[in-house]
């Protein structure tokens, strides 16, 4: 019998005995989803159906179920290992995704991240301090116009250059003429960093937003024309999407993952997945070696409870895979950086996007400002 993986689940339930009934449930609909007294013996009873095994109280009126599934159940494919960990039960109010165990044979199968911290300081040259990531915006410029911004941050000292997830392929930036240009600006801003005696180097990600069927050779183009990472969306493109680019040798860049449109699975009170599931273990699972999250005190209203939530999640080195950066933004200021490091520390990279605006053609100093709050 192979080794299996562990789900861990938060269920809304009155009595002990309600919560074994839905534990029971969720075994049978994540794996054979027929009723349990026509489940065949053998293989399919003895390997594939799923199996409680525990059940702790939390609260009042919330349980702590780990269930086990074999990995013949999801095969060798994302999409079938989040239907597996998820799949029908996501429709069901009253529960909630807080843990995963891939366990010995999954772990080999999804290894996570390719670059994770370790790959991402390696390539900017910054061996300690916090990280920091401007991020180009907003839709409706020129190309002309974000690309100045780009050779200016880069230059001041910036770590990556992120293109905003809302540039994808408007007819004022379309990305085949964008990409070029901004890889062109961030290598100008390296080489004046380099002529100072900056050994450190800014990193250029552009936000890979079009079609499906165009985004590995979206990456590839970004690749070609200097670009140094790529930004995914996984909430519109998939996690696969993460994942096919982050096993692809041939590419072997490091990947930032946005959590637009994801939302919804975190902002339940009884349903869906805990932040740290969603924006730590479920992207490093994918593959992301850096993840976005909204910061607390901005106007998405995560808590800091939730943030560190995430942070830890991204961080642990039980996995999936190396530890990844944790990326807090949104409500991001160069006022509240000595907060932001007490909470996050140095392994995160800190994007600051419209705020850093505000400073126009001084958007230099700004950069330089924080650099020098990170460390």
């Amino acid at each position: 019998m192979s080794d299996r993986f562990t789900v861990t689940y938060r269920i809304f339930a009155a009595t002990p005995d309600e919560a074994r009934a839905r534990a029971e449930g969720i075994a049978l609909e994540q794996t054979v989803e027929i009723p349990r007294d026509v489940v065949p013996a053998g293989y399919v009873e003895d390997e594939i159906l799923g199996r409680v095994k525990t059940l702790e109280r939390e609260s009042n009126e919330t349980f702590n179920a780990r269930l086990s599934y074999s990995p013949d159940s999801a095969g060798p494919d994302l999409p079938q290992l989040l239907n597996v960990i998820f799949g029908n039960s996501s429709i069901q109010k009253g529960i909630e995704v807080t843990g995963l165990d891939l366990g010995p044979t999954l772990s080999a199968r999804f290894p996570g991240a390719r670059c994770g911290i370790a790959g991402v300081r390696a390539a900017t040259g910054r061996a300690h301090g916090g990280l920091v990531a401007p991020v180009i915006k907003p839709m409706g410029l020129s190309v002309a116009e974000f690309a100045l911004t780009a050779r200016r941050v880069a230059e001041a000292g910036a770590d990556v250059v992120k293109e905003d997830h809302g540039l994808a392929n408007q007819p004022t930036a379309p990305f085949r003429e964008r990409v070029p240009r901004l890889a062109e600006a961030v290598a100008a801003g390296n080489a004046a960093r380099r002529a100072a005696g900056d050994t450190t180097q800014a990193l250029y990600f552009p936000n890979l937003g079009g079609a499906s069927t165009d985004l590995v050779g979206d990456a590839f183009f970004a690749k070609e024309a200097g670009a140094q990472g790529v930004l995914i969306i996984p909430g519109l493109q998939g996690f696969d999407a993460i994942h096919a680019l982050a096993r692809d040798q041939s590419f072997a860049l490091p990947i930032m993952a946005h959590p637009a449109f994801l939302g919804p699975h975190v902002l339940s009170d009884d349903t869906g997945f805990s932040h740290g599931m969603m924006f730590g273990t479920l992207m490093r699972l994918a593959g992301a070696d850096i993840s976005i999250f909204p910061n607390f005190g901005g106007r998405f209203g995560f808590s800091p409870e939730e943030c560190a939530q995430i942070v830890a999640a991204c961080r642990t080195p039980e996995g999936p895979g190396d530890p990844i950066l944790p990326s807090p933004g949104g409500g991001m200021s160069l006022e509240r950086m000595p907060e932001m490091m007490r909470l996050y520390g140095e392994n995160t990279m800190y994007l600051l996007g419209g705020g850093l605006l505000r400073y126009g053609d001084r958007i230099g100093d700004a950069i330089r400002e924080m650099r020098n709050t990170l460390g």
